[in-house]
């Protein structure tokens, strides 16, 4: 891969799952340093004195603010930010828990709103900055079972769209991939009978989200992008 982000700063939400790391390795291969963060603990053998940040809750707001702090002044700045953080639940409505709408709430909306508020003095510092979140196809019709998640994702739709509003005139660019399903150990082992060669590669996905960080990405802000692959 060119080295297209040679130089930037860019921390990564969610980093230590199927696709976070896909997408860490992604941006380092592009030339940027990485900061990964994730509410799970820190891998095994992931160097302690790294950029690398484990059972952070970013829909903590203050916990978010430090957490990205940190990585910032680790970083000597900040260019960047990919939301990967969230999480997936199937339930039906008829049977389901409301509190399930909340959870995917706090996961998925939130954790990438209170990222977003904590990155956003960073980026205004040096007047120009990329965010990217990852929301889903599943935002434009939810499925059986999909209520809660789809109803999540849309939320990370419109607050990709108000960022993008909010920032278009000074500097920060905000997009969004819509990937459908991705290709992940997790997804391959709760739909066996699918067949996985028509899903999202993680790394491409993350190729998707290499070029939205990048200059040449710079007249795109406030887009949906679909990642479809052949669902």
């Amino acid at each position: 891969m060119s080295q297209v982000l040679e130089g930037k700063r860019i921390v990564v939400t969610g980093a230590f799952g199927a696709l976070g790391d896909a997408v860490g390795k992604a941006l380092e291969a592009a030339g940027a340093r990485v900061a990964r963060i994730d509410k799970a603990p820190r891998p095994a053998g992931m160097k302690e004195d790294g950029a690398n940040w484990g059972g952070v809750d970013l829909s903590d707001s203050a916990a978010a603010k430090s957490v990205l702090s940190a990585a910032a002044e680790r970083l000597n700045g900040l260019d960047g930010l990919v939301n990967v953080a969230g999480g997936f639940v199937w339930e039906a409505v008829e049977s389901g828990d409301a509190d399930t709408w909340d959870r995917m709430y706090r996961l998925n909306v939130r954790s990438a709103l209170c990222a977003s508020q904590a990155a956003l003095p960073w980026l205004l510092q040096r007047g120009a900055g990329r965010i990217v979140n990852v929301g889903a196809l599943a935002a434009h019709h939810a499925g059986v079972g999909m209520g809660a998640y789809a109803a999540s994702k849309a939320g990370v739709a419109r607050l990709t769209e108000a960022l993008a509003e909010e920032f278009k005139d000074r500097g920060i660019t905000v997009n969004a991939v819509l990937p459908s399903i991705i290709d992940t150990p997790a997804n391959r082992a709760a739909m066996s009978h699918d067949d996985a060669s028509r899903w999202v590669d993680p790394s491409a996905l993350a190729r998707v989200i290499v070029f939205l960080q990048s200059e040449d990405a710079a007249p795109i802000t406030g887009a949906l992008i679909p990642v479809r692959g052949r669902v």
